[in-house]
């Protein structure tokens, strides 16, 4: 069975589950430059996008407990594409002055290199990974 190909395409969308769904769309929307591209205000849910990745933010129940990447089963981080170095230090820059976003670790080399990432948690908690990987 070493040869089979894969049944699956890729991924269609993320859902993320979030503590503030406006924060969220806000960070995403006005931070990212992303584009809200639907929703389902019953659920509530707010479908971003890119142009190239989906996401799914759904709002959690008010008794909702902090995301731990040690402790919880489920998604770590969520890691988006970066054009280049120059646009990940803009970013850095944005984000680590946008309201209720927190910064992990500002851009450093994954591993040895060349590879460039940094670790953030937008507003409504989920945990995302900026990396890019410069051109020589």
């Amino acid at each position: 069975m070493a040869d089979m190909n894969p049944y699956t395409l890729g991924v269609d969308h993320v859902g993320l589950t979030v503590s503030d769904i406006e924060r969220s769309r806000r960070f995403f929307v006005e931070c990212l430059g992303w584009t809200v591209v639907g929703g389902n205000p019953a659920y509530p849910a707010v479908f971003v996008s890119d142009g190239t990745t989906r996401l799914t933010l759904w709002q959690a129940d008010g008794d909702h407990v902090a995301f731990d990447r040690r402790r919880n089963v489920g998604l770590h981080h969520l890691a988006l594409k970066i054009a280049d170095l120059d646009v990940l230090s803009e970013l850095h820059a944005r984000v680590s002055a946008w309201p209720d976003a927190v910064v992990e670790f500002a851009p450093e080399p994954v591993g040895k290199g060349p590879r460039v990432h940094c670790m953030i948690r937008e507003p409504g908690g989920a945990r995302i990974e900026l990396v890019c990987t410069p051109s020589s």
